[in-house]
């Protein structure tokens, strides 16, 4: 089941919503099947620029995005090279200035701590100007709130909120998530998404076959 990578605008005379996968260029964002991203704000074929920050080349850290995920406007992806380095004794990044201050290029990294990938499971939603910290895992079915900081990693199908975000309850029962880690709807062909569509929006796991 895929989309064709030409096609960015699901809805018709809506120019504020894509198909996130055919905007991106970047070699180290990697996006799945009908996630989406909304911007009211600004162009919302610029998520690569806007949204995905201090994401350079040199750390080679990814950010990847699973099927079916909805990205509120303004959702902001931090990278590594926004943490300056705390093992430092001073929090100014002395190694970004090294012809400032004499310093060899090469050691230009040791500026921040390196927290790695970025990684959002499938059918996860994402609010309105949400933050996700460098090195975060988000589960399968998550829901991050409206303006929530994620500094930690997200267990499936938990929903989370605040500034540092914190779990505010389960989407579903402990069964029920662990069925839906194994059925993976997400993976299935479109005609059978299309099939069981009526049991996915009305909530009815038993009625889903793998």
């Amino acid at each position: 089941m895929t989309i064709p990578d030409e096609k960015i605008y699901p809805r018709t005379n809506d120019f504020e919503t894509i198909y996130l996968k055919g905007t991106i260029t970047n070699p180290n964002i990697i996006v799945g099947d009908y996630t989406m991203y909304n911007d009211f704000v600004s162009d919302p074929t610029q998520f690569e620029k806007n949204n995905v920050l201090y994401h350079y080349p040199i750390n080679k850290d990814r950010l990847i995005i699973g099927k079916f995920c909805s990205i509120a406007c303004g959702a902001k992806f931090l990278f590594t090279s926004a943490n300056h380095t705390l093992k430092s004794l001073s929090t100014y990044p002395f190694p970004l200035f090294f012809e400032e201050w004499n310093l060899n290029k090469k050691h230009v990294k040791s500026a921040w701590d390196n927290k790695g990938d970025i990684v959002i499971g499938n059918d996860v939603w994402i609010g309105y100007e949400a933050v996700i910290l460098s090195g975060v895992h988000i589960g399968d079915g998550a829901i991050i709130g409206t303006r929530a900081v994620v500094t930690k990693d997200i267990p499936p199908y938990t929903v989370v909120g605040g500034v540092p975000a914190k779990e505010i309850k389960k989407r579903f029962d402990e069964e029920t998530i662990n069925k839906l880690q194994q059925i993976q709807w997400w993976n299935w062909s479109f005609d059978k998404i299309e099939q069981f569509l009526p049991y996915i929006m009305n909530g009815e796991v038993d009625k889903l076959h793998f």
